[in-house]
């Protein structure tokens, strides 16, 4: 069996049974331990386990993720300058995705009530936010929502998005990094945000500096599905750096 194929099996294993052992892999595996140890290692670096003593446990088990009335409060005056910075974002007339989340909701109330645009949200407080300007085009995704973020999710809410095309989508992540891309702790929520990525001619990412450099559990987009990130003055110039490196155009608010 090859790394890749290990590392796929390991991480398998972990995420059924909450944690896996050193020396039971090394025997059915047939591999010795200090090879599991470097498979752990690997899998570490990639942000998909966290190692404990004689194992490993999968990065889920660690991760919560926090509800929407706590992120709410969380870097408000970073989110606010983000919001205020991607207004400019968008287009003057057509249409655009946005994203559940508490700065893609920042730049919903932001929006002119002169606006003309037709805007698409799986999320129940962006709708709120929206359903008050009579000269926008409002479509809300439906979907099982979740009680966390107040987003639709699910095959309900894949379909409706499989089937348009906007000019713009606004997008919130829980992390992001050069190596794997934008990424969520939720499965559910990533397949309704990779839906939203594939149906925007032009992606615009809305994040504060406490995501930069930081992976979730799975990832929903590359960084080369990304146009333009819009972030705060606190984010790490290297990795910014980095991104713009990538063809990220970089916004700092």
């Amino acid at each position: 069996m090859y790394a890749p194929e290990r590392h796929s099996h390991i991480l398998g294993l972990a995420r059924t049974n909450g944690r896996v052992e050193v020396t039971t892999l090394a025997a059915e595996l047939d591999v010795t331990q200090e090879t599991i140890r470097r498979d752990l290692t690997a899998l570490e670096r990639r942000g998909l386990v966290r190692r404990v003593h004689g194992g490993a446990i999968p990065v889920e088990r660690f991760s919560t993720e926090p509800a929407v009335a706590e992120r709410e409060h969380t870097n408000a005056p970073e989110k606010d300058a983000i919001a205020l910075a991607a207004l400019r974002e968008l287009p003057t007339h057509g249409s655009i995705l946005l994203d559940a989340g508490t700065t893609t909701a920042r730049l919903a109330a932001l929006i002119p009530t002169d606006s003309e645009l037709v805007v698409v949200t799986h999320s129940i407080v962006i709708a709120n936010i929206l359903s008050r300007h009579e000269k926008i085009t409002l479509h809300l995704v439906g979907g099982q929502v979740r009680a966390r973020t107040l987003a639709a999710v699910g095959p309900w809410s894949q379909r409706a998005l499989k089937t348009i095309e906007v000019d713009v989508a606004f997008m919130g992540t829980n992390g992001l990094t050069v190596e794997r891309g934008l990424t969520t702790p939720d499965l559910e929520e990533s397949e309704v945000k990779r839906a939203i990525v594939a149906a925007a001619r032009r992606v615009v990412v809305l994040t504060d500096h406490s995501k930069i450099g930081r992976n979730e559990f799975i990832t929903f987009a590359d960084i080369n599905q990304v146009d333009t990130l819009v972030t705060d003055q606190a984010s790490e110039p290297e990795i910014l750096t980095e991104l713009e490196s990538q063809g990220v155009t970089v916004i700092n608010a």
